[in-house]
């Protein structure tokens, strides 16, 4: 019976299973969180024919509503990556936002791709962690923008972690430093995800030692006249990037109340 899979929820942090896929080019990634997220799509969608039940089923768990769902043996991931330099547009951007042509694109050895995420467009490229968490959130909670502010949060507890105070910026998703200061706006993570039957996929870029010349070719986010910045660029000197991962991930933990585990 299905519910002899289920996790006791309340109970237990949900688990995370974290891989590390180094660099990595985008269509590859991008290929490789479809076919997760399909797989967890596919589970429930047998769980509800077999267990019609749980579509309308209701209860209370820790003094929040929780729909029966939540149990569902789908599984949770957390991708870190680097890509090659990319471009990437995302469902509604603009592509007058990208400020070369073709030609001067491929003959600098940027990929481009438009997505299916939200968002406008930005640059991927090396010493830049890129996060890829495909989370069924009816285990954590139906609420997008709850998601987006979560992400924000675990990047801001990151960079606190080096002294410095990241922030958002109203209406403009992603973290930022300086948002209310006229001039000195700078964006240090974008942001943009997708969400099918409540399994999310794409995430978070936090410029750690990226090249940031690559983001003069672009309007990154569509943002006019706001600058982009790193965690090199704001302390100074070049960033272990590996110790940046560990911050994150126990952020990520933190912030989703989960436990992430190698595969």
């Amino acid at each position: 019976m299905i519910s002899n899979l289920y996790n006791t929820i309340g109970m237990n942090k949900q688990q995370i299973i974290f891989k590390d896929l180094g660099l990595i080019d985008y269509k590859t990634a991008w290929d490789y969180q479809e076919k997760l997220l399909q797989e967890n799509v596919k589970i429930k969608s047998a769980a509800f024919s077999k267990e019609p039940f749980l579509q309308n089923k209701h209860e209370v768990v820790d003094n929040r509503l929780s729909t029966a769902d939540c149990r569902l043996p789908t599984v949770h991931y957390l991708l870190f990556v680097e890509h090659p330099p990319v471009y990437t547009l995302g469902k509604s951007g603009n592509i007058e936002n990208m400020l070369i042509n073709e030609q001067m694109r491929s003959a600098k050895g940027i990929e481009f791709f438009r997505t299916n995420r939200g968002g406008d467009i930005t640059f991927h490229g090396p010493q830049q962690v890129v996060g890829y968490p495909i989370l069924d959130l009816e285990k954590f909670y139906t609420d997008i923008g709850r998601y987006l502010r979560n992400l924000e949060e675990v990047i801001i507890s990151t960079m606190a972690g080096y002294g410095i105070k990241g922030d958002r910026s109203p209406g403009e998703t992603g973290v930022w430093i300086d948002p209310g200061v006229p001039g000195k706006e700078r964006k240090i993570c974008a942001i943009g995800v997708r969400c099918s039957r409540w399994i999310t996929m794409h995430g978070f870029a936090f410029n750690v030692n990226t090249d940031l010349s690559y983001f003069n070719d672009i309007i990154p986010c569509g943002i006019i006249n706001k600058q982009v910045t790193s965690l090199e660029k704001e302390l100074g000197d070049t960033v272990d990037i590996q110790e940046v991962k560990g911050k994150i991930k126990k952020s990520f933990e933190e912030v989703f109340n989960a436990r992430l585990c190698e595969d």
